[in-house]
């Protein structure tokens, strides 16, 4: 069902995306020749007010096909063809179809938060504090509360303070119950110096990584990095992260049984440079929350917000370390693997996913790549600079080089994908 439900999904946002392209151009009067969802032959179209809809048998991606919008028709002498329109026009239409992506996943986000959201998190125990915090909190307090209302877990307790300007936190300390000021104004200060206790379990296993390869599962315990104990997270981060080694030995609790792997280490821009193996803290504490609709529509705008900034600072390092290009991109199998993740944690974390994937689609569709949505976005602001348009030879030339672009990102996703695979079940 929830394969299904991202194929579904997937087609929604082509849709969409070429929706926003669709309306705009008709708005400018631009001619529309196809709408197509998918690419190659059709299996499915109709004709209907001068425009053929198709539904193609590769569904990759989609079209709208604009009179005069190929370099070879530029010279149509036709009102409605896309060559003859302003730039600031040609633009826009350009910028439609992301534009309607980002709409889409704001839609996706603030619907997500509307509905129950499951939240995963850590016990309120503290494990250490550091700077002026280790005067506030000693290892092993508990949060009992915060302005009298009961703490069921770490993050919770943060979210809390941020309610009020000044707040009131219940701890117990070795038996002994204590109070603690704690102002909204040192939240950020407190998150970064406080770390609530994590023990060893491995919560998720990140797809396309050493501990991926190596089939670790949800659950395993790691006891030991090369014959050394550990007892908790921190202390196991910071063995594998400073490591000399290319690789780590881990011995791992699986149902009581015990047994040891090999891994290498792994560092791309996905883990900040730091050497990792792939794992996500396992998250003990489960509750259910609920939120207003006012706070769900700033919710859905923040983290839309949040995802184009990271995403493109991403895209940043991604260009001053290209090598680690086949570590971060991912084809139809990553994206199964992780909408079965998110789904698994009920339907508005899917939702959320699937908003995630459309604000992918419009960051990568605004790359200044020709055939994709930058490059007309960029031909029509050199135009708009030089007063005249791209002479058509370059046009196809660049669109050219465009599509070999495209095709080679597409290979790698897919070669990515398989690689991964591959490799997991030759460590089966």
């Amino acid at each position: 069902m929830t394969l299904l439900l991202t194929i579904l999904a997937f087609g929604l946002m082509i849709f969409v995306h070429e929706l926003g392209h669709f309306l705009m151009a008709k708005a400018w009067g631009v001619g529309i020749e196809q709408f197509s969802i998918g690419f190659g032959k059709p299996i499915a179209q109709f004709t209907s007010h001068n425009v053929q809809w198709r539904i193609g048998w590769i569904p990759l991606g989609g079209y709208v096909k604009m009179k005069g919008e190929n370099p070879d028709e530029q010279n149509i002498d036709d009102e409605n063809a896309l060559s003859r329109k302003p730039w600031w026009q040609k633009a826009i239409i350009g910028f439609s179809g992301p534009f309607a992506n980002i709409v889409l996943t704001l839609i996706l986000f603030i619907w997500s938060f509307m509905m129950p959201v499951y939240i995963e998190d850590q016990l309120p125990v503290v494990y250490k504090a550091e700077g002026k915090w280790a005067q506030v909190f000693a290892p092993g307090d508990s949060i009992i509360s915060v302005n009298g209302k009961n703490i069921r877990g770490y993050s919770e307790f943060l979210q809390e303070l941020l309610s009020n300007p000044e707040n009131t936190v219940l701890l117990s300390r070795n038996g002994n119950k204590q109070t603690v000021l704690i102002s909204s104004s040192e939240v950020d200060s407190l998150a970064k110096s406080l770390y609530p206790y994590a023990d060893t379990r491995i919560g998720e296993v990140v797809p396309k990584t050493p501990a991926y390869h190596s089939k670790l599962e949800s659950g395993d315990r790691i006891v030991a990095i090369d014959s050394l104990p550990v007892s908790n997270w921190y202390e196991m981060r910071e063995i594998i992260v400073n490591s000399e080694k290319d690789e780590v030995l881990l011995t791992i609790e699986r149902n009581g049984q015990r047994f040891n792997k090999v891994l290498p280490l792994e560092s791309s821009i996905n883990t900040g440079g730091n050497k990792a193996i792939g794992i996500i803290q396992y998250q003990p504490v489960k509750y259910e929350r609920r939120y207003k609709p006012l706070e769900a529509i700033q919710l859905g705008a923040d983290n839309t917000v949040n995802f184009i900034v990271l995403n493109y600072q991403a895209l940043g390092k991604l260009v001053q370390k290209p090598q680690d290009l086949t570590k971060s991109v991912g084809g139809p199998v990553m994206i199964a693997s992780m909408s079965q993740s998110f789904g698994k944690k009920g339907f508005g974390s899917l939702l959320f996913f699937f908003g995630s994937i459309s604000l992918m689609l419009a960051i990568m569709n605004l790359l200044p790549i020709p055939v994709l949505d930058g490059g007309l976005i960029l031909f029509a602001i050199i135009e708009g600079i030089i007063r005249k348009p791209v002479p058509q030879q370059v046009q196809s030339i660049l669109q050219t080089i465009g599509l070999f672009i495209l095709i080679f990102l597409m290979v790698l996703a897919f070669y990515s994908d398989i690689a991964s695979e591959v490799l997991r079940f030759m460590n089966r």
